[in-house]
Parts: C-alpha cells; structure tokens; sequence
C-alpha cells in the first residue's frame, strides 16, 4: 500500500507543475470590488485583503479605495491568511495554493491541482513555516516549509467508527477500491480556527472538532446537531461560539461541552463569526442576514441588509465592520 500511495503522490507532483504553467492569471476588472468575495483578512490594522471568484484578490489601505492584485489564476478563492505583514497564503477551487511574500502585491502559485476537482475551502498557519490549506471531502494538506512543498493527510479519527470499519474491511478486501473511497468519505472542512494551544474544525454533517497538536490529531466533539456548521470562535469572554445551516448558532461555556443553542430568529445559513474588541459580535448569514450580540452570542439583535445579498466574511477595521458579500465590498457603520 505505500508504494501504491507513494506513486501516487509522485503523479499528483508531476501533475501540479504541469497544470501550474497552464493556469491563466485572473483577468482585471475595474468592477472587481463588486465581485463576488468569500473571505477577507485585516492583516494587523495596516490593511485589508479580500479573495472571490475568478481568481480575484483586491487591496486596500482604507475600506473606500480596493486595488486589484495580478494573480496567476483563475480559479476562485474561498480563504486568506496572514502570519505577519509580509506573508500571506489564499485557497480555493483546483486544489489552489498561492503565495505572496510581500504583503499581498503579488502571489504565486505553491500548488494547482484541477484534476482533484475539489476546492480547498480555509487555510491556516501557525509560523511562517507551518500552515495547514483544508477543504470539501475531508481534503487535508500540510506543510512544513512554508508552502515549498504540501503533503496531504487523512484524519481517520474524524469518522465515525461505523465507516472506519467500513474503511477497514475495504483496504483489506480490496486495496484499489479503499483507495478511491477514501477519498470521499470524509465530511467536508469548512473553517479551522486556533487561538492558544488549540485548533478547532468545524464541517459538514455537525463536524465539531478539537485539536492540541494542530491539527496532527483530533477529538472529535458529540454530535449536537446534524447540520452543517460553518464557522466558530473562541468569544472576547473565553466562550466557545459555533454557526451554520438554518440560523443555528450554539454556544459553549466549558471548552466545547455541554453546547447550548441561541435562538437567532432566522433560517438563513451563517457564514461567519466577527469579533470586535470590545463585547460586540457580528454574525454575518445569507440574504442579508447580519446578527448582532453584546451579551456573548446569548441573544441577538437583526440588521437585515435591504439588498438581500449573501454576507460571506468579515473584519473591522478602523472601527467599521467591512465585509466580503456576493456583490463585493460593504463597509457598514454598526460598530459601538
């Protein structure tokens, strides 16, 4: 079996080069801030990045005024990060990695896989080496020398114990076929989230997850819900804070048991937790959904957006609440 899995990752390396000088870069658009956006990062109070579709990914210094980076892409980006002011890393469809080195002026590509035909969907780092990109079907890579090379890993102790069996009995029946269902059978990894010594991972069919060791190993929480979840925070007052399909929004006072769920007053599916410095929390949902708490996600006021328009991920920055949407960049003024 590791020779089998050896060569296939010989393939994929092969692969990805190839397919990396055959990406085309993401066309300019004097209309890219109105663009569909999926994640946005306020790297140090010094300024913005956002990502979307088509490969775009936009600047800015201030919310009023985006600049649009040249990217060797045009695959759409869900997720960025920063460690520092130089360092940045952005995922999303094909299995794409990207780059930049000098605080998001330009990027290049560190892995470009289509043929996966999966996207990568967050992407974390915990120094300028070591950083993890995760996506749909329990997708996993890690790497260890700052994006050089990525190795893909497969959590096992993220399924249940009735498919590992079902793994089990696979790979010893049959080595080709456990190979290829592998591949599917995890639940899709939709936001990870560390502060501390902990990681948190948070997915499809109520994935909630810890780790101590980033990610290497995990504990998997009881099931709370069946739903998918799709972002969760450690609150200014040490709680733990989870969102996803249909309003729910769950809270935990002691590390992630027991869980207790808020009424939201919505069905829209939320997207996003912000965090302000003071008690605010903003949860940002589809249709226009904005929530606001100042009393630790135990209750929330609505914001509803008259536009109707999906809120997707947000930041505050110079104490304004700017937020990637489905029709680009909106900076709203509901910050105490």
């Amino acid at each position: 079996m590791r020779i089998v899995i050896g060569m296939l990752f010989a393939i994929f390396f092969c692969c990805n080069i190839l397919a990396a000088q055959q990406a085309k870069p993401a066309i300019q658009s004097v209309l890219v801030s109105q663009s569909m956006l999926f994640d946005i990062v306020n790297v140090n109070d010094g300024f913005m990045i956002a990502v979307g579709e088509r490969g775009h990914i936009i600047r800015a210094e201030q919310a009023s005024s985006w600049q649009q980076m040249n990217v060797p892409s045009q695959s759409t980006l869900t997720a960025v990060t920063f460690v520092n002011n130089q360092l940045g890393w952005a995922v999303g469809h094909d299995g794409i990695i990207l780059h930049s080195n000098n605080g998001g002026l330009s990027w290049a590509i560190q892995q470009y896989l289509p043929q996966l035909q999966i996207p990568l969907l967050d992407v974390a780092f915990i120094s300028e080496t070591e950083g993890v990109a995760l996506g749909a079907y329990g997708l996993f890579f890690r790497t260890l020398d700052g994006g050089i090379t990525w190795e893909q890993e497969f959590h096992t102790s993220l399924l249940a114990q009735e498919d590992i069996d079902y793994l089990e009995e696979l790979r010893i029946e049959d080595e080709q076929l456990y190979i290829e269902e592998r591949s599917s059978i995890l639940p899709h990894f939709n936001r990870i989230f560390r502060v501390g010594r902990t990681t948190y991972l948070v997915g499809e069919l109520g994935l909630l997850a810890k780790s101590n060791d980033f990610g290497k190993t995990w504990q998997r929480y009881d099931e709370i819900y069946q739903g998918s979840f799709f972002d969760i925070v450690r609150t200014q007052k040490g709680n733990l804070l989870a969102v996803g399909l249909r309003g729910n929004s769950f809270r935990s006072l002691t590390n992630g048991t027991p869980w207790q769920k808020t009424e939201t007053a919505v069905t829209s599916l939320l997207n996003s937790i912000v965090l302000t410095d003071q008690t605010q929390i903003f949860i940002l949902g589809n249709n226009g959904v904005l929530l606001e708490s100042n009393d630790d996600g135990q209750s929330y006021i609505k914001h509803l957006q008259s536009d109707g328009k999906a809120l997707l991920a947000g930041v505050i920055f110079n104490n304004q609440l700017v937020v990637a949407s489905e029709v680009g960049i909106k900076v709203l003024s509901v910050v105490n």
